[in-house]
C-alpha cells in the first residue's frame, strides 16, 4: 500500500510541479512585460522548486521501491541539491517580500531599489551563498549497507551520529523557516496597514504625476491611481498566499525535526514521514497554481504560451508579412492568401 500511494501521488505532484514551474520560467523569460523585480525573484522560487522536485521528490519512487540505486555519488549530489532547493525557496520568498514591502511603503525610493539589476543580483548572491553553505552536506551523508536475512538493502543517510546533526538542523530550522516567516509576518503586517486600511498612502506617486501631463482631468488620475492600487493588492495578496502555503505545508517535516531532536527514540512513523514529504512536494508544485488563480497577468501569460505552443504544433513554418496599413498579417505556406 505504501508503494502504491507513494509512486501514484508523487509522479502526480512531481509531474504537475515540473510543467507549472517549468512554464513560469518560460513565460516570464520569454515575455518583455513579464521581467519585473518581483517575477525575478518567482523565477529563482520556481528554479528552486524544479531541484526540489527532482533532486527530492523523483528519488524517492525509487527509493521506496527498492534500495538505493544513485551511488556514493548521486547520495552526496542529490542530498546537496536537496537542501540548496529547499534552502534558496525559503530566502527567495523572503527576497520577494521586502521588494513588495519597498515598493509599496516607500514608493519614491522604490524606484531606485527596486529595479529588475539589482533583483538579479540579489537573487546571484543569494544563490552563491546557499550553495556554499549547503557544502557541508558532501561531507554529512553516505551510503550505508544495511543486511536482512533475505538480503541487502543499500540506505543514503547520516555518515555519523544522529546527535550531532542537532546544531545543524536547527540552525536551518532558524534560518531558513523561523526568520523568512517573521521577517515576511512582519512587512505584509506592515504592506496591509498601507493597502487595506488606508488605501491613498499606498498610491504610487508617479501615477498621479503622469496623469497630470496628460491634461484631461482628474479622472484618468483617479482611475490610474484606482487601478495601479487594484493591481498592487491583488499582487500583494497572491504573494501572501504562497508565504502562507510555505509557512502551512512546511511545519509538519520541521515539527518532525524539532521534536526528534529531543526524543530517543525517534518519531519515524512510514505513513506521516510520507506525509511530511508529500507536503513538501505540494509546496514546491502548488505556486504556478496560485499564480494562475490570482494573477491576471500570469494567467494571460500562461494561456498565451499553451496558444503558441498549439500553433507551432499546427503550423511549423510560420512567417509575418507587413501590408499597407501598418498592420502585421499572420500566414504559412499553405495558406491561399
Amino acid at each position: 500500500e505504501l508503494q502504491v500511494v507513494t509512486i501514484l501521488l508523487v509522479l502526480l505532484i512531481c509531474g504537475a510541479g515540473i510543467a507549472g514551474n517549468a512554464m513560469v520560467v518560460l513565460v516570464v523569460l520569454r515575455t518583455k512585460h513579464m521581467v519585473t523585480p518581483t517575477n525575478c525573484y518567482l523565477v529563482s522560487l520556481a528554479v528552486a522548486d524544479l531541484i526540489v522536485l527532482l533532486a527530492a521528490g523523483l528519488p524517492n519512487i525509487s527509493e521506496v521501491v527498492a534500495s538505493w540505486v544513485y551511488g556514493y555519488a548521486g547520495c552526496l549530489c542529490i542530498t546537496y541539491l536537496q537542501y540548496l532547493g529547499i534552502n534558496i525557496s525559503a530566502w527567495s520568498i523572503a527576497a520577494f517580500t521586502v521588494e513588495r514591502y519597498i515598493a509599496i511603503c516607500h514608493a519614491i525610493k522604490a524606484q531606485l531599489l527596486c529595479t529588475v539589476s539589482r533583483a538579479k543580483r540579489i537573487i546571484a548572491s543569494l544563490w552563491l551563498f546557499t550553495s556554499l553553505y549547503c557544502l557541508m552536506w558532501f561531507f554529512l551523508v553516505d551510503t550505508t549497507q544495511v543486511t536482512f536475512s533475505d538480503g541487502a538493502q543499500v540506505i543514503c543517510g547520516y555518515r555519523v551520529s544522529r546527535s550531532l546533526y542537532m546544531p545543524i538542523y536547527f540552525l536551518d530550522f532558524a534560518v531558513f523557516y523561523v526568520i523568512p516567516l517573521g521577517l515576511a509576518t512582519v512587512l505584509y503586517g506592515l504592506i496591509a496597514r498601507i493597502l487595506f486600511l488606508s488605501p491613498l498612502a499606498g498610491t504610487p506617486q508617479h501615477s498621479f504625476l503622469g496623469s497630470m501631463h496628460q491634461g484631461s482631468s482628474l479622472k484618468l488620475s483617479g482611475r490610474g491611481s484606482r487601478g495601479a492600487l487594484s493591481s498592487r493588492k491583488q499582487v500583494t495578496k497572491m504573494l501572501a498566499v504562497v508565504v502562507a502555503l510555505f509557512a502551512v505545508l512546511w511545519l509538519p517535516y520541521r515539527a518532525l525535526v524539532v521534536v526528534n531532536s529531543f526524543v530517543d527514540p525517534p518519531y519515524l512513523n512510514t505513513w506521516f514521514l510520507l506525509f511530511c514529504r508529500l507536503c513538501i512536494y505540494l509546496n514546491s508544485a502548488i505556486n504556478p497554481i496560485i499564480y494562475n488563480l490570482m494573477s491576471q497577468k500570469f494567467r494571460a501569460a500562461f494561456r498565451k504560451l499553451y496558444k503558441c505552443q498549439e500553433k507551432s504544433a499546427e503550423h511549423p513554418a510560420p512567417c509575418t508579412t507587413p501590408v499597407y496599413y501598418s498592420a502585421v498579417k499572420d500566414c504559412s505556406h499553405d495558406s491561399s492568401d
